[in-house]
């Protein structure tokens, strides 16, 4: 594989600018130039399928131990999303649904996604899929709703 982003790496790239801040996809544009290429050309892939095929607003309604389909982190502070928007509207991602813990215990609500990559908040690039049930400070939150 040469240097340079095919068209389809460009494409899902500009497809998930909704959900990867600035600053870290031009950080995963540059590794995927180097030695590391394969990895974060793989990494974008799956994260590009994750987001396309995740769960959206309401398909989760009523479900007891829902799946988290993405995190992101910063500090202390962790978002766990469990729902992306319909985006009937073709703004771009503009809320999710999920979980968020900015230091003071986990609440449930909707997150808006674009407001914290804007506040330089990182999806977490190795985080795997998983109920609600298998992230311990959620789980018991889970169980009172």
């Amino acid at each position: 594989m040469n240097s340079t982003l095919t068209n389809t790496q460009e494409s899902h790239r500009n497809d998930l600018q909704h959900f990867i801040g600035k600053n870290q996809m031009s950080a995963i544009t540059e590794a995927m130039k180097g030695e590391e290429r394969d990895f974060f050309t793989d990494k974008i892939l799956d994260i590009y399928d994750l987001i396309k095929n995740m769960p959206k607003t309401y398909e989760q309604d009523g479900i007891l131990d829902p799946l988290v389909s993405l995190h992101y982190l910063l500090g202390d502070m962790d978002f766990y999303i469990t729902e992306k928007d319909i985006d009937s509207d073709g703004e771009g991602q503009i809320q999710a649904f999920g979980y968020s813990d900015i230091g003071y215990g986990p609440e449930i609500g909707y997150i808006s996604i674009k407001e914290i990559i804007e506040n330089g908040v990182e999806l977490d690039l190795y985080f795997t899929p998983c109920k609600v049930s298998g992230i311990p400070k959620l789980a018991e939150l889970s169980n009172k709703v």
